[in-house]
């Protein structure tokens, strides 16, 4: 049996669209998924454990990765890190943003076809 793969999705606030690609990637088989944000009012506030425990971090905007290379740059070197150009656009588990966010993925992970 192999390990599932680790992804760490981030944004600022850990509210909407990060929270939304957890909830929308948990279910998947073989990924082990978690989310957090870059500020510091966030509902989980990103941590140098974070990082480490995740195969991939992807981040919705590139916002995102400068603050991650400039807080932890030991934490996500040699880390695949992915922008997945997604902006402050959406609310919370709206369709457009859970289809946006499985075609965005589905480019760098393997992913089954998307559910109905």
């Amino acid at each position: 049996m192999t390990e599932p793969l680790k992804l760490l999705f981030i944004c600022s606030r850990n509210r909407i669209r990060s929270l939304t690609a957890e909830r929308l990637f948990s279910h998947v088989p073989g990924l082990d998924v978690r989310s957090a944000g870059t500020q510091l009012g966030a509902r989980i506030v990103v941590g140098p454990g974070h990082l480490r425990w995740a195969d991939f971090i992807l981040v919705m905007e590139k916002a995102h990765l400068r603050k991650l290379q400039e807080r932890f740059p030991d934490e996500i070197e040699g880390k695949q890190v992915v922008a997945l150009h997604i902006p402050d656009d959406y609310v919370f588990d709206q369709p457009e943003l859970r289809d946006e966010l499985w075609s965005r993925v589905a480019e760098v992970v393997d992913l089954p076809d998307p559910p109905e």
